[in-house]
């Protein structure tokens, strides 16, 4: 048999580009959704995001209230049990960051909002960079990204039961709405702890897996204060008290690694793990400095929870692959309003002749 003209692939090679061409347009139109309407993708979750009013244009389509910071993460070297990763080796590493309020409305006051954020990306000479984005309850409300959606379409529904139903058929929601309704507010950003929530497979140099959650607990004195009194501190009292405080004195929170026990589940953050799990304090973040995010550093930061350092990587929880697509949604968009942003409204104001 001839051999085939090369200016003319053999039909088998044909069928061959064929099928890769089309398994990867079909990947590309699943993960759009455009193969199935009524599956979750990255647009419905930032839509279902926006308030009444629309969405505060520039700014990040949840956590869109925040300002930023730069500090160390000292870390101690006990973490280098779990994870081969450089930022756990004793020494000192960059941190950056951004304190923030879970809402879509970047003009919210702080008193209407029960969900404190905080966005951090710690940096090691060996070029990795491990990214997060914690909040300060104990447990996440939902147990799906699916759940998280409906939420959001119950929560902004004109149907007054609209919410009572979404109750009814989440029972998960019961201990963060009890964790809403009962923990004490703060007046300070420096007085949270954040948690990761979810779970992440820690591994060690030696090879062995660990299943494991994070928190950042503050070395300040949490002093309560009602909701009521918050409002009365102003409507930007977290952000200005922050930058004020960190003026004074580094701020610093203590970083605690939660390992999982065998058979321990790792998919659902809204259920926390029993108590008497082993810990290890890994370190210290210190914030030594507070910049206003319209021109600091955090500004064009993606937190995205799945870029993470060699020794680090995701577990089955399906929330950081949800957050992942829908944080590179949500900054595609305020990346493309950048006229209505104020900062670069000024700017460009400023530069004209």
């Amino acid at each position: 048999m001839p051999e085939p003209s090369p200016s003319r692939p053999p039909i088998g090679s044909l069928a061959i580009i064929a099928i890769v061409v089309a398994v990867g347009a079909g990947a590309f139109a699943y993960t759009a959704g455009w193969l199935s309407p009524t599956r979750l993708t990255p647009t419905k979750i930032v839509d279902s995001l926006a308030p009444p009013g629309g969405p505060s244009l520039g700014h990040r389509r949840n956590h869109a209230k925040g300002i930023c910071f730069t500090g160390v993460f000292e870390s101690n070297g006990n973490g280098a049990e779990l994870s081969s990763a450089q930022v756990f080796a004793r020494g000192e590493y960059p941190a950056l960051g951004r304190f923030n309020l879970a809402t879509a409305d970047a003009n919210a006051p702080d008193s209407t909002v029960r969900v404190r954020g905080l966005g951090l990306q710690l940096s090691t000479p060996d070029g990795e960079v491990w990214r997060s984005a914690m909040i300060d309850p104990p447990v996440f409300p939902v147990s799906t990204p699916e759940g998280f959606y409906e939420l959001q379409l119950a929560a902004h529904s004109k149907d007054p039961n609209a919410m009572k139903a979404f109750v009814a058929g989440h029972l998960e929601f019961a201990p963060f709405a009890e964790w809403a309704k009962t923990a004490p507010w703060t007046a300070s950003y420096a007085e949270e702890p954040y948690n990761s929530l979810n779970s992440f497979i820690f591994v060690s140099s030696s090879g062995a897996e660990h299943a494991v959650r994070w928190s950042l607990l503050p070395q300040a004195q949490v002093v309560p204060i009602t909701d009521d009194d918050l409002a009365k501190l102003g409507p930007d009292h977290l952000e200005h008290e922050i930058a004020d405080r960190v003026a004074k004195s580094p701020q610093r929170w203590t970083m605690v690694l939660t390992i999982a026990d065998p058979g321990d589940q790792t998919s659902d953050p809204s259920k926390a793990w029993p108590e008497g799990r082993k810990t290890i304090e890994a370190g210290t973040l210190v914030v030594q400095q507070i910049e206003a995010e319209r021109d600091g550093p955090c500004r064009d930061i993606n937190f995205d929870p799945t870029i993470l350092p060699s020794g680090i990587s995701v577990s089955d929880d399906p929330f950081p692959a949800a957050r992942s697509s829908a944080y590179a949604k949500s900054y595609d968009l305020r990346t493309s309003e950048v006229k209505d942003y104020p900062y670069h409204q000024q700017t460009a104001t400023s530069a004209k002749p």
